[in-house]
Formats: structure tokens, sequence, C-alpha cells
């Protein structure tokens, strides 16, 4: 089964949000044998990005960190993924793990399409580790995820 079946199957299951997540990520995760995958939930109110579940070796350094912060910044704010294929060349990084090379934030919207109210984030300890069709695979998946941050 692919990922993205895989995905749209554990959508369908009756069972907790937080069980669904962390299966979602530890898929995301195996399917390109990233370092490091976690899903975040934005909170417009609070201005908070928190951690809710992640698949690889520890918890972020910043499990909740500031809406305008980080690569995740600017995908919330452009409402556009942000993939950086060398993190120590960009500012906007913030260190979570000292091996990562690469980094995508993949937002995900609400119902209408109009919020970004989570995100995908996927690290990997190769540079340019993430090309186009990997974007448009992460993009498909927050797409077939988006429901969960409903329930």
């Amino acid at each position: 089964m692919s990922l993205l079946s895989e995905l749209r199957a554990i959508t369908t299951e009756t069972g907790l949000r937080m069980d669904s997540l962390q299966r979602m990520a530890n898929l995301i995760r195996n399917s390109g044998n990233y370092r490091w995958v976690g899903l975040y939930d934005v909170n417009h109110a609070a201005q908070t990005v928190a951690i809710v579940v992640y698949s690889g070796p520890g918890a972020p350094e910043f499990p909740t960190f500031p809406i305008t912060k980080g690569l995740t910044g600017g995908a919330i704010r452009n409402k556009t993924t942000v993939s950086v294929g060398d993190v120590s060349a960009d500012p906007r990084y913030l260190t979570a793990f000292g091996s990562t090379q690469s980094e995508i934030i993949v937002p995900v919207f609400d119902a209408n399409g109009e919020h970004v109210i989570g995100t995908i984030d996927v690290e990997s300890e190769h540079r340019n580790a993430f090309g186009h069709d990997t974007q448009r695979v992460l993009e498909e998946c927050a797409r077939i995820i988006a429901p969960l941050w409903q329930r």
C-alpha cells in the first residue's frame, strides 16, 4: 500500500486523534527514510505553534514557539510550503537538532483552505533532501490528514 493510501485509510478509522497522527508521522518518516517528522498545531489566538506528535530520535528543542518564528513562521505567514536545502544558510532556521541539514515545512489548511491550522515538519541529515516530487507528495499528505485537525 502506498503512503497516501495508508494515510487515507487512517483518516477513515475511528480512534484517538493523537494515535492517528502518531501513526501518520511514523509513516511519513519511514516513507522517505527521514531523520525526523513532527506534526504541529497552529494556534492563531495564542500566536503559538506546538508539537502534537513526532517520529524520530527525540523531542524537538522548541516544542512550542511563537507563530512568527522559524521556517514554520514563514510557511504560516505565506500559506505555502517552505523547503530549505541547507538550513545553515537560512537565518530563519530554529536549530532543533545539530545534524539537520535540510528541512521542509508543509502547511495544513482548514476545510475552507483559508487558514493554516497545522504543519508537517520533515527534517533530513542530508542537504537538498526535498525535491519537487517529495514536496508534492508531502502537500498531498497535508490535504489527507487535515480532517484530523477538526476532530
